[in-house]
């Protein structure tokens, strides 16, 4: 599944890798962008799966008119040694009936490249919260069991509040009580698979509502970085508007080019 750039497999053993699902406002896939704009990741490999609808296109990160060429697919591998850190970034959404089959490829691949712990950055849709989650943050985190053993007292000191289970069909008042992620892609699955073989994965969400959401991507990668320290402020004020997030040079066609000057 996964095909490295260089010759040989890099060694990922003791790395974090953090992923985004395909959710909600594409909340995870922004934030996933920040980090590897932000911390200069480079491109070490991409996964050869039949899971995704093809894309391809230029350098979302280019820095200069040469590496503003080079091509870029649906899922691609990013790392950065130095912290141990490793990105995946998917561009594309799945095709009908294959997304469970890439949890399983994607969960075997990284217990056989012997990750520390898996990140999933992920959002749910903000209109389907209840009246707890409404009069509280809107940031919610999951831990599968052998996670919790590891980092409990850490997330424990950030005050951070776990997703809420809520009836398993919403519309019957005896129905059973489970985690549901509605708007969250993929987000559930994982989690549920990753607890039943025991990989070390936490989840990270935001509940918003589609439209710019550039701004929640922004208080995800925040929401993220209080934990791993991914940065650090440039100034004395630790506020997340002092954080130098690097916005990468694709977004400025987020919402497409600008009004032709012919319309005035």
């Amino acid at each position: 599944m996964f095909v490295p750039c260089g010759e040989s497999d890099p060694d990922f053993s003791g790395c974090t890798l953090l992923l985004p699902a395909v959710s909600v406002g594409n909340v995870g896939q922004l934030a996933i962008d920040l980090i590897i704009s932000t911390l200069d990741m480079c491109k070490i490999g991409y996964f050869y799966t039949d899971c995704l609808v093809p894309v391809v296109g230029n350098n979302p990160y280019a820095t200069a008119e040469e590496n503003s060429t080079e091509l870029s697919i649906n899922t691609e591998v990013y790392s950065l040694p130095s912290r141990k850190l490793v990105a995946l970034q998917l561009r594309s959404i799945f095709i009908k009936y294959k997304s469970n089959s890439f949890c399983e490829k994607l969960l075997s691949w990284v217990k056989s490249s012997s990750f520390a712990r898996v990140i999933v950055l992920s959002s749910s849709h903000s209109y389907q919260r209840n009246d707890l989650q409404l009069r509280s943050t809107p940031f919610r985190y999951l831990l599968t069991p052998c996670m919790q053993k590891s980092v409990q007292n850490k997330i424990k000191s950030l005050n951070w509040q776990e997703m809420e289970k809520t009836p398993c069909i919403p519309e019957m008042s005896d129905s059973d009580y489970c985690v549901r992620i509605p708007g969250g892609g993929i987000t559930r699955a994982l989690y549920k698979e990753s607890c039943s073989k025991e990989i070390q994965m936490a989840v990270l969400l935001k509940f918003v509502s589609e439209g710019d959401n550039i701004p929640d991507a922004l208080g995800l990668v925040e929401y993220l970085n209080k934990w791993l320290q991914i940065i650090k402020p440039q100034s004395d004020d630790p506020a997340p508007s002092t954080l130098p997030w690097k916005m990468p040079s694709s977004w400025k066609l987020l919402f497409g080019s600008g009004l032709p000057p012919a319309l005035f």
